[in-house]
């Protein structure tokens, strides 16, 4: 597991977080042989309480692991009112394996649940299987296409929703066995 990993939110902007995008780029680079994510990101897109951007540090105060939400609402690019995106989940490969990117998932959810966001949305490519795998698994389902790449076949979106859905109510009267049905 992840012990002696401290997280931390980070402007997206910070010198650790910059680091990382810029290992995360030169990933994209290598298995979809183009430029990388050309989706626009500003450092107030990840500003709290409209989104929230983590960097895991080892035992060594090293940056290992990075991931980020910011709000969408409404658009042309298929987003929905209430949405959380995901963006720039890595982690360095000598850090695989130790559950860091499940667990700032999980701590990324929590934070725009709180913020009151509705559904986290994503999108990742067909040649990252280790991440299409982690989202299926923490309750990820595949969407209609949304985003900057939504139009590019390799795309490949999910969602989850964020916000309990209500229980049914419960009659005030529950019928009995020994009453009869419909009284």
């Amino acid at each position: 597991m992840s012990h002696g990993i401290d997280l931390r939110t980070v402007p997206y902007d910070h010198p650790d977080a910059v680091k990382l995008n810029d290992q995360v780029q030169l990933e994209y680079q290598v298995r979809y042989q183009g430029e990388g994510d050309a989706t626009y990101l500003d450092p107030a897109m990840f500003a709290p309480p409209r989104g929230l951007y983590i960097v895991a540090y080892d035992t060594s105060g090293a940056p290992v692991a990075t991931g980020g939400w910011r709000s969408q609402e409404r658009n042309d690019e298929g987003y929905s009112d209430g949405d959380a995106e995901l963006k720039r989940m890595y982690v360095v490969p000598e850090a695989r394996g130790l559950g860091l990117a499940r667990r700032i998932l999980a701590t990324l959810e929590e934070d725009a649940r709180a913020a009151g966001r509705l559904r986290m949305v994503l999108e990742t490519g067909d040649r990252q299987p280790e991440a299409i795998a982690l989202y299926l698994s923490a309750g990820y389902a595949p969407s209609p296409k949304f985003g900057f790449y939504r139009f590019y076949d390799s795309s490949r979106c999910m969602a989850k929703p964020l916000q309990p859905s209500e229980a049914p109510a419960l009659p005030s009267h529950p019928a009995t066995p020994s009453s009869p049905a419909g009284v």
